[in-house]
């Protein structure tokens, strides 16, 4: 893989690299959407319960779809409707924002029924999230991918 410009970028540090695109109040929100509701079009996105301004949405789904996180593809049903899906490297998330929710039911004020995948993830471990990824990549990539080693 090609190391990026550092002139693009803060530094070359891999948390600041991830904070580059993960950074923002609604990204991740918009990522546990695609994951965990199974939203995939621009307006189930856009009546999430944190209500995210259109003009944000639309720039932070640009981004991902940037980034190699999501694709966005036509809708069959629709013309005007546009689908999003998460690619390998945007599913690759998921152990990220399962241990982000892990966290915040330690330490914050977490609704339980706002909190309860965050609680089935915990108990699952890493295996129930490998399964999650596996279902991910059946509706998102259209087959089974095996993961690399």
């Amino acid at each position: 893989m090609a190391v990026p410009a550092a002139d693009n970028h803060r530094s070359l540090c891999p948390i600041n690299l991830a904070v580059e695109i993960f950074g923002d109040r609604w990204t991740l929100l918009i990522l546990r959407d695609l994951m965990f509701a199974g939203k995939r079009h621009f307006r189930e996105l856009l009546h999430s319960d944190e209500r995210i301004a259109s003009n944000i949405l639309a720039d932070r789904l640009s981004m991902l779809v940037e980034q190699g996180i999501l694709t966005r593809s036509g809708d069959p049903s629709h013309k005007q409707k546009a689908v999003y899906s998460l690619t390998e490297k945007g599913i690759r998330l998921l152990p990220v924002l399962a241990q982000i929710g892990i966290w915040s039911r330690s330490f914050l004020p977490v609704s339980e029924e706002l909190g309860a995948t965050a609680a089935e993830l915990e108990a699952g471990g890493p295996a129930l999230w490998q399964e999650w990824m596996a279902k991910l990549r059946t509706e998102h990539l259209g087959s089974p991918i095996k993961r690399p080693s």
